[in-house]
């Protein structure tokens, strides 16, 4: 039996993992041990949450969150690495870009452990972002590159990453879509807490700190949901971060008056607003392509993406939030728009391909 371990940090890598995990569970010759930074750690990672997507709890639990990039990352390499010598698997898997990923790696390719990196070759093209440099490391230390689209192939080539580790699997977050999304219909749930209708109302989630701390940036995207909520209610599920950042400039009272804010909702309530939305307003990376595999139209709040065919589908526009007037006329542009019939993800089967493609592999001595 060959151990997968599985170092998990963020709330959307649990909600990746929860495919992935069953799969690596339904393969034969692989066990999975799972690990959890602690990087997001709040009360939307409890029990519920993980009853939601049928995972079972971490096997660790390392409590390291806070603090600066450089502290944060060195203390989940100490942390890691000790798990990992105690552990000893025969291949570690992370996913996407988060500070977790790249001391997950960090960690085990130092240990001589090879490492498997869901989402690989996304990129962005913005070094300024840590998302970014992360990503970009955790390639190139990786063994097993699963990408989640052709493009992301083609930036690992150009890069010079050797052929028989680039694997085009498809993307998880498909899969997850496919089987959570039947779950949930538009009764019940949140959007009958909220009294809300199907595609009666805008869906907004803003948490990225280009944009929670520049206060002009803030401001435009702050103004322009105000300014939507005047014709169709717009409902925000506040990321702690934001709700801290927007008391702090005295924008949140008169915020609340006229949008819908909302603590952070579970994952399957997520689901559903997403689903039966008539708009998605985001800076997330993830959410914007659940809004095309739901097919709602999405206004991006940022500089670029890198889920670039989705622009180029017309699923999703680009809105940098330089002033309110701009990003009200894309939302209102975008609203009741549907772009190209593509499937650029793959069929919905990358949690199995990459389950296949490890036990293959670590069946060789």
């Amino acid at each position: 039996m060959k151990k997968i371990l599985t170092i998990l940090g963020a709330r959307p890598q649990f909600i990746k993992a929860s495919v992935v995990s069953h799969a690596i569970a339904q393969t034969s010759g692989l066990a999975e041990v799972l690990v959890h930074t602690g990087q997001h750690f709040d009360a939307n990672m409890s029990d519920v949450f993980f009853d939601e997507l049928g995972m079972n709890k971490p096997d660790h639990l390392l409590g390291v969150h806070g603090g600066t990039h450089g502290a944060m990352t060195g203390r989940m390499l100490e942390a890691v690495e000790q798990v990992l010598l105690a552990e000893r698997p025969d291949a570690v898997l992370v996913y996407g870009d988060t500070n977790s990923t790249l001391a997950g790696a960090l960690a085990a390719v130092k240990l001589h452990i090879p490492v498997a990196h869901v989402e690989a070759g996304l990129r962005s093209f913005n070094m300024v972002m840590p998302e970014e440099v992360n990503r970009i490391l955790t390639d190139r230390i990786s063994r097993w590159l699963f990408t989640p689209t052709r493009a992301a192939a083609e930036h690992l080539r150009r890069e010079g990453a050797a052929p028989h580790g680039i694997v085009e699997v498809g993307d998880v977050m498909y899969d997850v879509a496919l089987h959570h999304g039947r779950r949930v219909q538009h009764d019940g749930g949140a959007m009958a807490r909220l009294g809300l209708a199907q595609k009666g109302y805008v869906l907004a989630t803003i948490h990225r700190a280009e944009n929670t701390d520049d206060p002009r940036r803030l401001a435009a995207i702050v103004d322009a949901l105000q300014a939507t909520a005047r014709q169709l209610p717009v409902v925000w599920p506040l990321h702690p971060r934001t709700r801290a950042v927007l008391q702090q400039v005295g924008r949140l009272q008169s915020l609340a008056g006229a949008v819908r804010l909302v603590e952070p909702v579970g994952y399957l309530d997520m689901v559903q607003l997403e689903k039966y939305a008539a708009l998605i307003a985001t800076d997330s990376g993830g959410v914007q392509k659940e809004a095309f595999f739901h097919r709602v139209p999405c206004v991006t709040l940022r500089d670029e993406t890198e889920w670039v065919e989705l622009l180029q589908s017309g699923w999703n526009r680009l809105a940098p939030p330089t002033d309110a007037e701009s990003v009200a006329a894309a939302i209102w542009a975008a609203l009741g728009s549907e772009g190209a019939d593509l499937q650029p993800y793959g069929c919905g089967d990358a949690a199995q391909r990459i389950a296949r493609r490890l036990a293959e592999d670590l069946a060789w001595p």
